[in-house]
């Protein structure tokens, strides 16, 4: 039950409400605010009252790492689902499995080096869709939701947290690379491509790319806080610098084209 049932729940139920809210306003803010730490909240409380905190913060020592892979995942998904959505889903699952796996093997277990490999993996994408790309912000639009729609996404956010749960039972740093898993960027740019087009999903994945930030910020802050405090006040106090990471990116929107 505590492994499976109640992250799984968990962890639905917050990707659910965080959906919904972020694909109501737009790619600016929508993709920032589904940037939000979520899923990475649930696994990381679950993860560390299994194996304790210094498991846990042992860890996350790897999510920055993992968090750039995962931006370059997003990045090659926006540029090639303007040739073909099915090939884009495809090629960018692959660089992410051949990604992780080249890091996990690397046995990288510095938080200095973790972050200063998704600082160059958010540049570079940035940048790219940015200013070579060109990749446009997009209005609000109406998105129709279904039941089946909304229950998918918080089936698949679900099951990878649960599954990250009970990997941490292995290896640390194999738990932090699942507990990040792109589920939420995934489904995030399927759907925004499916409904709205490449444009649309192009927007989008600059501003998640942006709102990553406050992913890294989190796992970065229980990286250093689990150990100074416990559990609530260090998962507390990593909420609130990542929600202040996201306040000041949606400050700054406005200069996002």
């Amino acid at each position: 039950m505590l492994q499976t049932v109640f992250p799984f729940l968990l962890s639905a139920t917050i990707v659910i409400i965080i959906t919904v809210i972020a694909e109501k306003y737009g790619t600016k803010i929508g993709g920032i605010i589904g940037g939000m730490p979520s899923t990475i909240i649930v696994a990381y409380v679950f993860i560390a009252i299994n194996r304790g905190l210094e498991f846990a913060s042992d860890s996350a020592s790897i999510v920055p790492a993992e968090m750039g892979i995962n931006v370059v995942f997003v990045f090659l998904f926006a540029l090639i689902a303007f040739k073909s959505k099915i090939f884009a889903l495809v090629v960018s699952f692959i660089c992410w499995t051949i990604m992780s796996a080249i890091l996990f093997y690397s046995g990288i277990d510095n938080i200095s080096i973790s972050v200063a490999i998704y600082v160059c993996g958010l540049v570079s994408t940035f940048y790219i869709l940015e200013k070579k790309i060109k990749a446009k912000s997009v209005n609000s639009i109406k998105v129709h939701y279904t039941p089946l729609k909304i229950a998918l996404r918080g089936v698949l956010a679900g099951t990878v947290i649960s599954i990250s749960v009970m990997l941490s039972n292995f290896d640390p740093t194999l738990s932090g690379i699942s507990a990040v898993f792109p589920a939420i960027f995934a489904s995030t740019m399927i759907i925004s491509l499916k409904e709205h087009g490449p444009v649309f999903s192009a927007g989008i994945a600059k501003s998640m790319i942006l709102g990553s930030i406050s992913i890294m910020g989190y796992a970065v802050s229980i990286y250093f806080f689990y150990e100074i405090y416990d559990l609530i006040i260090g998962s507390i106090v990593a909420f609130c610098i990542s929600l202040l990471v996201t306040l000041t990116i949606l400050k700054l929107r406005k200069k996002i084209k």
